[in-house]
């Protein structure tokens, strides 16, 4: 597919959005990998492990492998496409008097979406070379150290955007509380938990103390800013909600909360894993299993009140399936995604991990069939929003 080109200022930093959804789906296909095919010894497969399932497996396990690989590739190279489009229509973006007034006004907060994406190139790089690239994981010590200099590259970045947006509302005001009638001022959440998680990584599966001291510490504070920021800006958008009504371009918002969820838990999952293998923490299954259970329920909630709000508005009628053309909209890839991935975590490490779930159980395939009906549909409104919103007319 052809994309349109030279928006100018048609553009919006949400374009960001669509090459983050073809990330996070990358991030789905390698959940298969990660919870179906032997890895022991390694925290995540590597290659050799694909090599050694694709030998000694049988036909699921292979059918794993391939559809598992094939999702990875597809959607990373569709990423590092979309991402690449977003850099050059941002530079041209940034030179129009629109750049300037978005700087000044509530949607100044878009352009966080520049960091959270940055940050998941950098995961699906990760994935890319441990699952396709032969022994590199032999040499991964040698590059944690690199990975975390990456997450607080992208993190400074990051809170140099969101400081400048929220000292100058709080030093001049100006923020029209009136239009925060929705959670899009969470995508600045969103940006510092993704920060987080992968700062985390290496502090959950280094071996080096060092690294994986200094991984733990800035992902710990990266998500004690995302979690009390997120307190404050959800009390803001749910007290305009109650008085205005939500936004109904900006519906969709209320979604923002499960992807957060999703990458808070982790961050605390990978926390307890690197306390527990390189500082001598005891970490029992079930604490797991009650943190995953949590996140999950709360998702659930704002899943349910989200399609609710939105059934009411006719939002997905007309902004996905419809004719209604809206950038935000791209906001709706990453719930199913975070959901997947989350359902895989209580599934695997929480319930599988604690005995109370056998894994390729018919009461496991019922459950993990729920996922991937949730995969398959976040694929086809990624489909439907790219030909909408970014396929050339000629």
């Amino acid at each position: 597919m052809k994309y349109r080109s030279r928006l100018g200022e048609d553009y919006s930093p949400l374009y960001y959005l669509a090459s983050l959804g073809s990330g996070g789906l990358a991030i789905t296909f390698f959940m298969y990998l990660m919870f179906m095919v032997p890895h022991k010894g390694h925290p995540i497969p590597t290659f050799e492990d694909l090599v050694a399932g694709f030998s000694a497996g049988g036909l699921m396990m292979i059918a794993v492998i391939i559809i598992g690989g094939a999702g990875i590739l597809y959607f990373s190279f569709q990423h590092f496409r979309l991402l690449t489009w977003n850099i050059k229509e941002y530079m041209g973006f940034k030179k129009t008097k629109r750049f300037q007034e978005l700087q000044s006004s509530n949607a100044g907060v878009q352009l966080m979406a520049i960091p959270l994406t940055y940050a998941m190139s950098i995961n699906v790089l990760f994935i890319l070379g441990a699952v396709f690239v032969p022994s590199l994981w032999a040499y991964v010590e040698y590059l944690f150290p690199f990975a975390l200099a990456a997450f607080l590259a992208v993190g400074v970045y990051a809170i140099q955007i969101f400081i400048t947006f929220f000292a100058r509302v709080i030093a001049f005001g100006q923020f029209d509380c009136e239009k925060n009638n929705s959670l899009s001022q969470m995508l600045s959440i969103f940006a510092v938990s993704m920060i987080a998680v992968g700062l985390a990584a290496p502090g959950a599966m280094s071996h080096n103390t060092f690294i994986s001291g200094f991984g733990l510490i800035f992902a710990t504070g990266f998500v004690s800013i995302a979690i009390v920021m997120s307190i404050i800006k959800i009390v803001l958008g749910f007290r305009a909600m109650f008085e205005h009504g939500i936004n109904k371009e900006a519906a969709i918002s209320l979604w923002i909360v499960i992807p957060i969820l999703t990458i808070i838990g982790i961050v605390f999952f990978r926390i307890s894993m690197g306390l527990h293998h390189n500082f001598g923490v005891q970490i029992h299954p079930w604490d797991h299993v009650i943190l995953f259970t949590v996140i999950v329920a709360l998702q659930i909630f704002f899943g349910l009140l989200g399609y609710r709000v939105m059934r009411h508005l006719g939002y997905c009628k007309e902004f996905i399936s419809g004719t209604g053309r809206s950038v935000t909209a791209y906001a709706a890839i990453c719930p199913g995604v975070a959901f997947f991935v989350m359902g895989n975590f209580l599934i695997h490490r929480g319930l599988v991990t604690a005995g109370l779930l056998s894994q390729f159980s018919l009461v496991y395939w019922l459950l993990y069939a729920v996922l991937i009906l949730i995969q398959v549909k976040t694929i086809q409104v990624l489909g439907k929003l790219n030909l909408k919103l970014l396929q050339a007319t000629e």
